[in-house]
C-alpha cells in the first residue's frame, strides 16, 4: 500500500486530551531556574517575544543538537490544549499571506496589534534534512507571554540529555534507533474554524472536531 503523504500545513505534536508538548532551548541559566519553579521566572524575560515548537525534530534543528550558544538547555513544556487553541486563534503570520490579507498594509496593522506570530516552517527530518511539509511554530509576545507562563503550562521536562543522545545515534548512522527514542508526534485535532484560520491544510475526513 503506498505511504499517504503528510499533509503540507498540519499540526503535530505529543499530545492527550487535556495537554500537548511544545519544545525551547535556553542558556543554562534560564532553563534551570524555570525547571526549579515550574514554570518561567527570571532570568527568563517577559518582555521578549518567545517561540514554542511542538515538533522535536524542528527544534534539534533549531538548537543544533541542543549545542549552539544560548540554546544550550533543550525543555520540554507541556501546556494546556485550551492555551494552545487560544494562541492559535489570536495568532497573525509572520510573513504576508495574500490569501489571508487584502494588502500588506491591513497584514501590517494586524501583526502589530495580535499577541501571537505564526510560522510555517519546512519540517525536518531526523538527520535535519528539509521535508516537503511544514512545522508549526508560535512566537508569544505581551498577553500571549503572561498567559503563557501564568497558567498554560502544566509540566516542564529537561530533555538536553535525550536530544545529545538521539543525535550521537544520527552521527553512528544508526537512524532507526534515534527515531524510536524521539516521542511520537500524531496529527494534532483541531476545530474546523480554527484549521482554517491558521492555514492548516484540509483533509478530508480528517481529526478536525
Amino acid at each position: 500500500m503506498e505511504k499517504q503523504a503528510v499533509p503540507v500545513r498540519q499540526i503535530r505534536a505529543a499530545h492527550d486530551a487535556e495537554s500537548l508538548t511544545v519544545y525551547q532551548a535556553y542558556p543554562v541559566g534560564i532553563a534551570e531556574a524555570a525547571l526549579a519553579a515550574g514554570t518561567f521566572v527570571a532570568p527568563f524575560k517577559r518582555e521578549r517575544m518567545t517561540w514554542i515548537k511542538p515538533s522535536f525534530r524542528w527544534m534539534m534543528y533549531r538548537s543544533g543538537w541542543g549545542t549552539k550558544d544560548g540554546q544550550e538547555r533543550v525543555l520540554a513544556v507541556r501546556i494546556s490544549r485550551a492555551g494552545f487553541e487560544w494562541a492559535l486563534a489570536r495568532a497573525c503570520p509572520s510573513h504576508w499571506d495574500r490569501e489571508r490579507h487584502g494588502s500588506a498594509a491591513e497584514w501590517k496593522a494586524e501583526l502589530k496589534a495580535a499577541p501571537v506570530r505564526l510560522q510555517w516552517d519546512p519540517e525536518r527530518s531526523t538527520r535535519l534534512g528539509a521535508l516537503p511539509h511544514r512545522a508549526l511554530q508560535l512566537g508569544l509576545e505581551r498577553e500571549a507571554v503572561d498567559r503563557y507562563v501564568d497558567g498554560w503550562i502544566v509540566g516542564l521536562t529537561d530533555v538536553t540529555g535525550l536530544a545529545h543522545e538521539v543525535h550521537g545515534l544520527v552521527r553512528a548512522g544508526r537512524t532507526a534507533e534515534a527515531d524510536a527514542l524521539i516521542p511520537a508526534e500524531p496529527a494534532y485535532p483541531l476545530p474546523g474554524a480554527l484549521a482554517a484560520r491558521i492555514g492548516a491544510t484540509p483533509v478530508a475526513g480528517g481529526a478536525a472536531r
